[in-house]
């Protein structure tokens, strides 16, 4: 007997519904991820040529037959071939709110095979992109040494002021946000539960540690956000301003499902 440790988030998303109407629209920081972003990032990882494989756990209740025993179907694992990079679907086991969603993909790095301990790690939550987490994983995976910090947080604000973004008035070397001020990107307090190798960052309560990378979209002042991702403070600036630019591209995606909160805001042009 199988089942779900928690059946509102299944361990893939399901398939959207069968309509042979699809849209190239823009901006892609509002188009959501078309249902399909396990499959969007595994595809890319597949096409890197990670290994993939399914953590699998299981419970026996007392006096239970072992045919009874029931499976709980945890996170499903992509490794790089050098195992210095991971990327986890954990939407199936037990998700931490990231901005009051869940996340869905965390995807680490560590230094060396040595420690089992990540150095880093970000966090992306359902609908944001998957072209932009793709990206992201392609440019970690052409690294060769993922873990080692290159550049400053510059990259990432010339990332998305390059496709017209706005830097902060408040803070223009921390952050910037499109141009209906919908979407930020800023450097700064990292929200609970977000891991790094990096012993600074474990602070006290009345302590700031370092800072790190956080974006999201509110479509609407005051309103739930479409989606968020956080990247610890050691993630290196270059990755963050790879997941940036493909973020804030005006290349227009492809989508046959739309975002309720965003549909209104997107342009889009019949596909095909």
């Amino acid at each position: 007997m199988e089942a779900p440790l928690y059946p509102e988030f299944p361990l893939e998303p399901p398939t959207p519904p069968c309509d042979s109407s699809a849209f190239w629209v823009g901006p892609r920081y509002l188009a959501g991820d078309d249902g399909q972003l396990y499959a969007t990032v595994a595809d890319a990882l597949n096409r890197l040529g990670w290994t993939n494989l399914t953590v699998v756990r299981g419970r026996q209740e007392p006096d239970e037959a072992p045919q009874d025993r029931q499976v709980l179907r945890s996170t499903v694992l992509h490794i790089s071939s050098d195992t210095l990079r991971w990327a986890q679907w954990v939407l199936a086991d037990e998700p931490f709110l990231l901005g009051e969603l869940p996340v869905a993909w965390q995807v680490s790095a560590r230094e060396d095979t040595s420690s089992p301990l990540a150095a880093w790690s970000a966090y992306f939550t359902p609908d944001v992109p998957g072209e932009t987490v793709a990206d992201f994983l392609v440019a970690l995976d052409a690294r060769d040494q993922p873990a080692v910090p290159l550049g400053g947080p510059e990259l990432v604000l010339n990332a998305v002021t390059a496709h017209g973004w706005l830097r902060d008035i408040d803070h223009p070397r921390a952050g910037a946000t499109d141009p209906m001020f919908t979407t930020c990107v800023g450097l700064g307090e990292v929200p609970p539960l977000i891991q790094d190798g990096d012993p600074h960052t474990l602070t006290a309560a009345h302590e700031t540690g370092p800072a790190g990378w956080q974006v999201w979209a509110e479509p609407a002042l005051g309103t739930p956000y479409l989606w968020a991702a956080s990247f610890s403070a050691s993630v290196p600036h270059d990755l963050v301003a790879a997941f940036a630019a493909s973020l804030s591209s005006t290349a227009p995606v492809l989508r046959r499902v739309l975002p309720e909160s965003t549909k209104d805001r997107l342009l889009r042009a019949p596909a095909g």
